[in-house]
């Protein structure tokens, strides 16, 4: 019987579960990303987080990998790299993390599969390949209503002092803060996009005020408007979302979906479950 390691990463958290059969265990580490960690680094993140938790008596024959980031030769390279320095007898298969999700959503029928997490993606998957694909663009760039960027915007009305006095003092109180710490994570401390979906939860927690359902209005609708609209299929095929952000806020994708005629399928806060049950 093989024993395999099945990966889960975005931006700020990793999940992981060890397969034997119909027997699972699971564990967490740090997100992992190839735009910002080197193959040592990721070594040593394995190293330090995740063998520790692994019971030392298995042997891992097979290392399923989806991450963020892994779309790009050079970043899969980079992946494979450090986990055959960890596991240099395991077969490794490196794929994105949009894999992930279009196969956990869809497993083997055709949909449009999304995540919202740390970052934000989109595509078309037919059932066996991704056939079609609006990429991220990342956080600066893009990332429309993924945890980065409604961190971004919260933090720009914040700086820009449009907050009312009520919620500048939530604000405060939560994070106690201020312009100089903020740009010092945002422009010279790495993991930017972590720590800007860190601000995330402020706007979970604040519902109902009228500066934070602007933002996930307009956040959600450019999403939409950028992503979901760029796909043909979203008419005829149901529309899947994971990640954190999508979970948290299924509310929005509800009506948008409703407001807008298309088809809502699953709302899943971590792929994983769907993997397992792909891989066994």
């Amino acid at each position: 019987m093989k024993i395999k390691l099945i990966a889960d990463s975005g931006g700020s958290k990793a999940d992981w579960s060890l397969v034997a059969g119909d027997q699972s265990w699971h564990y967490k580490t740090l997100g992992i990303s190839p735009y910002f960690l080197d193959a040592k680094q990721i070594q040593e993140l394995l190293e330090k987080e995740l063998l520790p938790q692994l019971p030392p008596e298995l042997k891992i024959d097979e290392i399923f990998y989806y991450g963020t980031g892994c779309l790009q030769p050079k970043s899969v390279l980079i992946m494979q790299t450090a986990l055959k320095a960890v596991w240099p007898l395991a077969a490794v298969d490196v794929k994105h993390d949009l894999m992930a999700a279009a196969r956990a959503l869809c497993g083997r029928e055709p949909g449009v599969a999304s995540i919202l997490g740390t970052g934000g993606n989109s595509c078309y998957y037919d059932g066996k390949e991704i056939v079609k694909n609006n990429p991220g663009l990342g956080f600066i760039l893009g990332d429309e209503a993924s945890g980065a960027y409604l961190g971004k915007k919260l933090l720009q009305l914040y700086m820009y002092k449009s907050f009312d006095e009520e919620l500048r003092a939530r604000f405060d109180a939560q994070y106690n803060t201020n312009n100089d710490e903020i740009l010092e994570n945002v422009y010279r401390k790495p993991m930017a996009n972590r720590y800007l979906a860190g601000f995330a939860p402020f706007l979970s927690e604040n519902r109902g005020h009228y500066l934070i359902e602007n933002i996930l209005e307009d956040s959600f609708n450019e999403f939409f408007f950028n992503h979901i609209y760029k796909y043909s299929e979203s008419w005829t095929h149901p529309l899947h979302f994971t990640g954190s952000i999508a979970w948290n806020f299924q509310d929005v994708l509800k009506e948008l979906c409703e407001l807008y005629e298309l088809q809502l399928g699953k709302i899943l806060r971590s792929p994983m479950e769907g993997l397992i049950a792909y891989h066994q």
